[in-house]
């Protein structure tokens, strides 16, 4: 089941079984942000309704993306994939934000700092492991109100201490560049890693040891590099030749140690 499929996910997710996916990582490349060629919105939507067909009822996709800034103007590419995610049955579970350092562009608006990662799901999510962090304000009895009919303020029902530890937030912040996306040097002759940790987070959220874990725009080989570390299943498709072998090197490495 560990693999990498070479070539073009719009042809070969036609020929994965329906049904067969737990969880999709991914990042696509969109809006003429690298060198190679972006998804245009006609075979996005092709991609889309397979990873619909692949996925397990409760499964999630976790869709990681950025918008370029033409004419002066974000394309907005991000909320129309988005949306059209739920024009085809999908949830749109959560809409997390994935914050790095990134270099200036200095131009006449405040500079980039995040991407969105949507969080989709077929259904209800059948697997959801909320990754915690400790409280601020651990041990102590604090307050809190709200507003139960969106008018009156009153005290929230839950009293006594705060936990220990509470689910964390869904903007998640991650040092990336040399190594710090990855220790795995040659990751880096592809022009768009996503950081390791990000991948090991929400494959521990949305998916369980034994589970089948999927990238349909591989790249480097993160997510499946992640994926094998955690004791989970992976299916990989990339069309590039160059980048195909760099992800074949980094899951061998892994399966060689297990």
């Amino acid at each position: 089941m560990d693999r990498i499929l070479a070539g073009d996910c719009l042809e070969v997710l036609k020929t994965m079984n329906n049904h067969s996916i737990d969880l999709t990582v991914t990042s696509p490349p969109y809006d003429n942000l690298r060198k190679y060629a972006s998804l245009a919105f006609d075979q996005f939507q092709v991609v889309a309704k397979e990873l619909y067909r692949v996925s397990k009822p409760g499964a999630v996709v976790v869709w990681v993306v950025a918008d370029a800034t033409i004419n002066g103007s974000e394309t907005g590419t991000s909320f129309r994939q988005a949306l059209y995610f739920k024009d085809i049955g999908f949830r749109l579970h959560d809409t997390m934000v994935y914050m790095a350092e990134k270099p200036p562009l200095t131009h006449n608006r405040y500079e980039q700092k995040f991407e969105y990662m949507f969080v989709l799901s077929k259904g209800k999510p059948k697997t959801f492991n909320g990754l915690k962090v400790p409280s601020k304000y651990a041990g102590k009895t604090k307050g809190m109100t709200f507003r139960h009919d969106r008018e009156t303020l009153e005290p929230a029902h839950k009293k006594g201490p705060v936990q220990a530890y509470k689910l964390r937030g869904n903007v998640w912040q991650y040092n990336v560049g040399k190594h710090h996306s990855t220790k795995w040097d040659e990751a880096f002759k592809h022009p768009a890693i996503f950081p390791e940790k990000l991948a090991e987070d929400h494959i521990l959220s949305w998916s369980n040891p034994g589970d089948t874990v999927l990238d349909p725009f591989l790249g480097s080989g993160t997510t499946g590099y992640v994926a094998l570390k955690l004791g989970r299943k992976f299916i990989g498709i990339e069309r590039e030749l160059e980048y195909v072998k760099i992800a074949e090197a980094r899951l061998n490495a892994v399966s060689s140690k297990t």
